[in-house]
């Protein structure tokens, strides 16, 4: 008997899910079975999804047709090492997940317990059959079907008309997206009927119809990205799903858009053109100086984590940006290094942003509070959540030794390893580029603080926090799993890009593992000791010695003279709790020193007022400037044709009669 390959045990996995998902059908109302049963299930799948991927690397490619589709369109798929590194991204990343779903959901969620499983697992098989498909037709259908039931995800809640609004402005952007992937698939064919990847590969494209198809790729897959400007769904739906699925949708959809754009650049579309990656890397530069601003303004949660999603998007496009360059100028150690960081970095965020939306969930749960101006002093009453939340806030803030400042500092390191290429203007506008790359990661880690601080830390500003509970078994080994990936993947690095090679050589023709094994698996030096090195370990072991001592030396030294006090609240100790600082008070020097970038509505309180109050408002500026008029160009385009609807028989015979007259004159030989 043949053994099974791995392609194989990834379309169980699939099957798996759908059948976990129907089963929640089978008992709708039975929330604790749904619960702590089937997620609990569909995290293993998502386990064995993970090992079965880590296990594949490295491997040649792994093809299978299923004759589900059209008669003559059945569903061509492939394993190869891209692929798989994505696949271990999302079953990872899930089984943490769902391990937290299992305890975070319950009653009164808005949609019926075992509608939300079924929802919840198609989503997941059709993000897998995305990484599998190996041709247009089967790509769009799994790309359809994760749009769809990620949708009826994002309004679980659909009683409020705000979630339901989002809802549909994310389906609305979502398959604009599609519409321009679908182009894009259309012109890589170059008419020839053949839509498999395969046939793709074998075309040869003028520049032109190169270009548009990258161009076409861009906006599609960017407009699941979230890349600006077709971001504006994404600050709205992450904060109207459920946590777990705003954790799902941050840490794992928006990877599957990436992949996506990684496919069409480096595999389908041929030889790239280096002004593609100078359109990527600007429009990445924009979308993460745009996400990182708008994050360190928030007063909403999980609005602060979506803006921040935005920023790690636009990271990873300056990447890709980045490598197309390299790639095409022929800098092939270069180009390896800016794909490593970009993978490292779709597995790095995939970890601590999916950490922080399970923490912001149970915030939410146990104080049914969202808003930063009501939290405060959490770390008393969640002290799981809270020291479990600051591993994710490192990481997000690009601070050693977690992950994120692995994948940050391998892009700075391409960056300033650039000078040489071939076009003098390059040279000057890269090294600006970096500039904004750590001025973007210095505004992350202000973002992270204002965030972190607010929520855990000084006094609780509301009586009812006094009543807040830490978060439960089960969300406690969701968050311990996602926090453990994020600490691995920090202290690690030689070893995670050693798996991540076989994807980076596949698209490149070179990888970056030879090079950073020569130091040791201890040390990451991407090209060389001398020039520039990192030792994750001994960071992370110097750091815990200094805690470690520095505890020792209070309790030795100091022993009876500490003394337990409130925890500062900014100054006011007599005063009420409130008059802490606020997340608008915190972010008003950036909200000064980039005024130009928002559109802000303040109100003052002035001498006469009864009840003085103070607010700020801050709003996006792609609303006004592009969206709302397309809105009104449709309503007015909709208002004409609404007048050639008369509802009268003989004007619509007049219509057909006249349409028949054009057609004879203009077909007449």
């Amino acid at each position: 008997m043949p053994s099974l390959l791995a392609m194989d045990f990834l379309l169980i996995a699939a099957s798996a899910w759908l059948a976990v998902g129907l089963s929640g059908l089978a008992a709708p109302r039975n929330t604790r079975f749904i619960a702590k049963v089937l997620f609990p299930l569909g995290a293993l799948i998502g386990l064995a999804v993970g090992v079965t991927s880590l296990g594949y690397l490295g491997q040649s490619a792994e093809t299978a047709v299923l004759a589900i589709g059209l008669p003559t369109l059945p569903f061509h798929l492939r394993l190869d090492n891209l692929a798989a590194v994505f696949a271990l991204l999302l079953g990872f990343a899930s089984f943490g997940i769902s391990i937290y779903a299992a305890g975070y959901f319950r009653k009164g969620e808005g949609t019926a317990p075992g509608l939300l499983c079924l929802e919840y697992h198609v989503f997941l098989a059709s993000m897998l059959m995305v990484l599998l498909a190996d041709d247009a037709y089967a790509f769009m259908v799994a790309w359809e079907v994760m749009a769809l039931s990620s949708f009826f995800l994002v309004t679980t809640d659909h009683r409020h008309e705000a979630i339901r609004s989002a809802g549909y402005l994310y389906l609305l952007i979502a398959h604009v997206g599609a519409i321009a992937i679908l182009l894009a698939f259309g012109i890589m064919t170059s008419g020839s009927g053949d839509y498999t990847f395969a046939g793709m590969r074998a075309q040869e494209l003028s520049p032109f119809w190169a270009s548009a198809a990258f161009l076409l790729a861009l906006v599609g897959f960017g407009a699941k990205a979230g890349l600006v400007p077709v971001h504006v769904w994404l600050p709205e739906a992450h904060p109207a799903a459920p946590s777990p699925v705003s954790a799902m949708m941050s840490g794992v959809m928006l990877k599957t858009a990436i992949y996506g754009l990684l496919r069409v650049s480096f595999d389908l579309v041929g030889t790239p053109l280096w002004w593609w990656g100078v359109v990527a890397m600007t429009v990445g530069l924009i979308t993460a100086l745009f996400g990182v601003l708008y994050s360190t303004v928030q007063s909403d949660m999980k609005r602060l984590l979506a803006y921040s999603s935005i920023e790690n998007i636009g990271l990873l496009a300056v990447g890709i940006g980045l490598t197309l360059i390299f790639h095409s100028f022929g800098m092939e150690t270069l180009a390896a290094l800016a794909m490593t960081a970009v993978l490292y970095h779709c597995l790095a965020h995939a970890g601590f942003k999916s950490l922080l939306f399970l923490c912001t969930g149970s915030v939410l749960h146990a104080t049914k509070e969202r808003s930063l101006g009501k939290l405060g002093g959490l770390i008393h009453r969640m002290p799981w959540v809270a020291w479990l939340a600051l591993a994710g806030v490192i990481a997000s803030a690009g601070l050693p030794p977690l992950s994120g400042f692995v994948s940050e500092w391998l892009l700075l390191q391409a960056f300033l390893f650039s000078p040489g290429l071939p076009h003098p203007w390059l040279n000057m506008v890269v090294p600006v580029a970096a500039a904004v790359i750590a001025l973007v990661a210095a505004l992350a880690g202000f973002a992270m603080v204002k965030f972190y601080g607010i929520i855990f830390l000084g006094q609780m500003r509301e009586p009812a926090l006094e009543e807040a509970h830490d978060a439960g078994p089960w969300e406690r080994g969701g968050l311990s799993w996602l926090t453990l990936l994020t600490l691995l993947l920090g202290v690690i690095p030689s070893t995670v890009i050693g798996l991540l090679d076989a994807a980076t050589t596949q698209l490149l023709g070179t990888g970056l593992a030879a090079r950073v094994h020569e130091s040791g698996w201890w040390m990451l030096a991407p090209i060389s000791e001398d020039r520039a090195s990192y030792q994750p370990l001994v960071f992370l072991v110097t750091i815990v010695a200094s805690v470690l001592l520095g505890r020792w030396l209070v309790r030795r030294l100091y022993h009876g003279r500490v003394r337990r006090s409130r925890a500062w609240d900014c100054g006011y100790f007599f005063g009420s709790p409130r008059a802490q600082d606020t997340a608008e008070g915190f972010s008003q020097p950036i909200r000064r020193i980039f005024e130009p970038v928002f559109r802000m509505a303040r109100h003052f309180p002035t001498a006469r007022d009864d009840r003085p109050y103070y607010t700020v408002k801050v709003e996006d500026h792609f609303w006004y400037w592009l969206y709302l008029p397309i809105a009104v160009l449709v309503d007015r385009v909709a208002g004409l044709i609404v007048r050639v609807q008369g509802g009268r028989i003989a004007v619509y015979l007049m219509y057909s009669f006249l349409t028949l007259i054009v057609l004879l004159l203009v077909a007449r030989p």
